[in-house]
């Protein structure tokens, strides 16, 4: 059991991303300068009673940097997620052609395995199927399959995350995956917010079979923040702000954990300003229903074409 909102490391642990602002953010995006950051927003995030921390073989040097936070810090009750399935190849540029290439395959899953537990060790709890989607493989491959679930003897429980205007057909599909008469998977982490809540439902099925639901993006790579959104952010969001004496981040979160299904959400914060407001969803009293959603198709059509900066 974790506190309800917990930290991701994809925009701390590699100098490019696709949320808007990072020049400002984050001036220093060194290795050096990543990793002293990164220390900074873990220690403010345990310290305001946050102890799930989210990272992946393609965040760049995000498990490098959580291991030796937990290592230094030694925090016995801190939980630490990964994922595998892209292989991180930006290189530490900006101007990379590809920042992450997906592989989806046995060879992938033991290589990247290794790999993690080079960095977190025994304090690895969970280890999802990065994007996973209908098509992408692991779904239909028996052995891989029996890989993932030997995880349990080992300890770690395996889960997917799911991208793309296809979630809740991977998410249906995957409760279906089974090894020796067991569920492979126990956890999904879906891509929900405000302008894209089409994996609801399915979550909510997920959840009525004793899964655990962890949402990422519920500010939808800045979108829902202030200053994220050219635009600005939905009137009705910035009203119900402003009536509710916090920033529009924190009802984005705020909506993402009235979903009676969802376990965890993740603040994807890279300064401890934007933690503390995003914390401010904790305050939130009142969340009516917003209907804001965009067209599924649209939506990721527009976050497929943010650039990495």
């Amino acid at each position: 059991m974790v506190p309800r909102i917990g930290l991701g490391l994809a925009a701390l642990g590699r100098p490019a991303y696709i949320t808007a602002g990072r020049a400002g953010d984050l001036p220093d995006r060194s290795v050096a300068g990543l990793a002293a950051r990164t220390f900074t927003m873990l220690d403010a995030a345990y310290d305001a009673g946050i102890r799930y921390f989210d990272a992946a073989r393609s965040y760049g040097r995000a498990e490098e940097f959580l291991g030796a936070w937990l290592a230094e810090r030694g925090v016995p009750d801190a939980v630490a997620g990964s994922k595998w399935g892209y292989r991180y190849t930006g290189d530490w540029r900006l101007d990379a052609e590809h920042q992450e290439i997906k592989e989806h395959s046995l060879a992938m899953f033991t290589t990247q395995l290794a790999e993690t537990r080079a960095f977190l060790g025994d304090r690895l709890a969970l280890y999802q199927v990065h994007s996973l989607t209908t098509d992408s493989g692991p779904l239909d491959d028996p052995e891989l399959l029996a890989a993932l679930a030997g995880l349990r003897a080992q300890g770690v429980i395996a889960g997917i995350t799911t991208s793309g205007p296809g979630q809740a057909d991977t998410l249906r599909r995957a409760l279906e995956a089974t090894v020796d008469g067991q569920p492979v998977f126990s956890t999904a982490q879906v891509t929900w917010n405000l302008l894209e809540p089409s994996a609801g439902p399915a979550a909510a099925e997920a959840a009525g079979a004793g899964w655990a639901i962890l949402i990422k993006e519920a500010l939808a790579n800045g979108r829902l923040a202030a200053g994220g959104d050219p635009a600005g952010p939905p009137a009705e969001l910035a009203a119900l702000a402003d009536a509710q004496g916090v920033a529009v981040d924190a009802i984005a979160i705020a909506a993402a954990l009235a979903n009676p299904w969802a376990s965890v959400v993740l603040s994807g914060a890279v300064t401890p300003g934007q933690l503390e407001s995003n914390l401010g969803a904790l305050a939130v009293t009142e969340m009516p229903r917003l209907d804001l959603a965009e067209p599924p198709a649209a939506y990721w059509s527009a976050r497929s074409g943010r650039p990495w900066q």
